[in-house]
């Protein structure tokens, strides 16, 4: 027996009204549990530095906290700009170059506050384990990385082609023109 029409808008699911849109053009199944180990693992670095009770030289120290508290605030951030409708009304169109860039820098910053912190501290258990988790981040964000490039290519490389916008790139030679102009229209 069929369903009366009168009951099918109330028993069919609408998918568009989930506030998750993963996977999307955006971010893919496994980018976003990716994204998800990063921002555990800078939160359980950033815990474990913020556990040392002493330091001689704090300087390696604070500059660890800064980043991996940055690491794990601003990567929970884009993760749920990401992986909800909110990007849409941000006003930022460009989401790819600003996931690869911001990617890179605080993959960059973690594994310079890494190797900075393991170089200059009491050698505690838990400021190796903070220094263990750190490297931990930067491999997970260097792993976003790849799998950006892998599943995208390079944002900032449209199509291969040098840019001929604006006065062009110098790159293209003139053609000659393939069609002679008309003597006799110009009056000679």
């Amino acid at each position: 027996m069929a369903t009366p029409s009168v009951y099918s808008p109330t028993t069919v699911s609408n998918p568009k009204s989930s506030c998750f849109v993963v996977p999307s053009d955006l971010l893919d199944i496994v980018r976003f549990g990716v994204k998800v180990v990063e921002v555990l693992l800078s939160f359980v670095a950033f815990i474990l530095e913020e556990v040392v009770n002493s330091c001689l030289s704090c300087n390696a120290l604070y500059f660890f906290e800064f980043v991996s508290c940055t690491a794990f605030l601003f990567t929970l951030l884009l993760l749920i700009l990401l992986s909800t409708t909110l990007h849409s009304k941000v006003g930022i169109s460009c989401w790819p170059k600003l996931d690869f860039v911001y990617t890179i820098g605080i993959a960059l910053l973690f594994l310079i506050a890494s190797i900075v912190f393991a170089a200059d501290n009491n050698n505690t258990t838990m400021e190796r384990s903070a220094v263990a988790f750190g490297f931990l981040a930067t491999a997970a964000f260097a792993v976003d990385l790849m799998l950006f490039v892998k599943a995208k290519g390079f944002p900032f490389k449209e199509d291969g082609t040098p840019d001929t916008r604006n006065g062009g790139t110098g790159a293209v030679e003139a053609q000659p023109e393939a069609e002679k102009l008309n003597t006799e229209a110009n009056g000679n």
